[in-house]
């Protein structure tokens, strides 16, 4: 049973149910009603501003019925009704969460123990089926990583990957870019060489936040593909060393790559990006394209290399990463803002295609809500 008591002079409510009791603000209460004066029925969008609601709005009266809080505000003399499960979904009387960091209810923090817990599918499953496509996203969102198997071999296939959820995010490399062995190449992950996990593009602002990996041929001895949780990291660097955690976030570094004609890309953020309140949001880390950094006192310097080679090492921890090869047809996508992705070094012999591209995760936790919202499906 719920129950709804009027308190602080009609400027508040308190929901009691099971126990619990929640506080709402009567401001907050008018600011986010559904009736069809306040919201668009067609999208839900605000027909009002915040200067329509009057300074001086209270709660006049309060009671539940039929499952709902029913409230009549003044001076408006409006009687609006509110979805209980829905106050629940949004209550915001909570214990705060301090100073230290925390992940979203809605990830799963991981290491190499996943390797046999890939998100994976068969392409022409998710493309047929909603049911399997809503899965497979659903294991994306929360592992920030998937893999899909039996895809066509021919250029090009990994739009149809993009397809799935969103747009492919076009840069100076094009729509898409290739990813194999060349002579004099303008960037280092299109050599033989072994790749250090990173995330990509960091000099972009804003980077893009997923990134695609199909391939069309792999011969060569080597080139397995590692993925790592930078989160994971984040969070164990912070464990061993709170002050050199602390540091990372609390400083931007810098990045750049000039690496072809006309092009110059710079940005200024923090390897360990934290939301005002305490939300890891966000990993930057790319050896390769670090700039000098300069936005670090010297009386912090030292540390914050120090806690930069920490998470270094931490990072290229075996016991961090995943590691497979990928077969002709298959693909990887990674969320760029929070999985670092590596390759062991491969040898001429043989051959080694894949190619890339860039996307967005909001495309793809949009698509992912929506087939919930269609299939009448929880989330994960």
């Amino acid at each position: 049973m719920t129950t709804v008591d009027i308190i602080e002079d009609g400027h508040a409510i308190a929901l009691t149910s099971s126990g619990t009791v929640m506080r709402y603000h009567a401001i907050w209460l008018r600011d986010n009603a559904w009736d069809e004066t306040t919201r668009a029925p067609g999208n839900g969008q605000r027909l009002i501003a915040l200067r329509d609601i009057p300074i001086d709005t209270k709660i006049r009266a309060a009671s539940v019925e039929d499952g709902q809080l029913c409230l009549e505000f003044a001076p408006e003399n409006r009687r609006i009704a509110y979805d209980l499960q829905w106050l629940s979904d949004h209550a915001y009387d909570v214990v705060k969460r301090g100073d230290s960091s925390w992940v979203s209810d809605e990830i799963s923090i991981w290491n190499s123990a996943l390797s046999d817990q890939i998100p994976l599918a068969d392409l022409g499953q998710v493309q047929t089926s909603p049911e399997a496509r809503a899965s497979w996203l659903g294991g994306v969102a929360r592992y920030g990583f998937g893999k899909l198997t039996g895809g066509p071999v021919e250029e090009g296939a990994l739009f149809q990957v993009a397809d799935l959820f969103g747009y492919v995010r076009e840069t100076n490399y094009g729509r898409h870019f290739e990813v194999r062995t060349e002579v004099n190449p303008t960037n280092l992950a299109f050599t033989g060489l072994g790749l250090q996990a990173h995330t990509d593009n960091p000099y972009r602002d804003p980077v893009p936040t997923v990134q695609i990996l199909y391939c069309l041929e792999n011969s060569a001895e080597g080139g397995e593909n590692m993925v790592v949780d930078g989160f994971a990291c984040a969070l164990k660097l912070r464990d061993e060393n709170p002050e050199g955690f602390d540091l990372l976030s609390r400083y931007c570094a810098r990045f750049e790559y000039a690496g072809e004609g006309g092009v110059c890309l710079r940005s200024r953020r923090p390897m360990i990006e934290l939301a005002p309140d305490g939300e890891l949001t966000a990993v930057r880390f790319n050896n390769r394209s670090a700039a000098a950094i300069t936005d670090v006192p010297y009386a912090d310097m030292e540390g914050y290399y120090a806690a930069y080679r920490q998470l270094g090492e931490i990072i290229d921890d075996p016991a961090m990463e995943v590691t497979f090869k990928l077969n002709p047809g298959e693909c990887f996508i990674v969320n760029n803002t929070r999985v670092l992705h590596a390759r062991k070094g491969y040898s001429g012999e043989g051959s080694r295609w894949l190619q890339g591209c860039y996307a967005d995760m909001d495309g793809l936790r949009s698509t992912h809500a929506a087939l919930l919202q269609e299939l009448g499906m929880a989330a994960e």
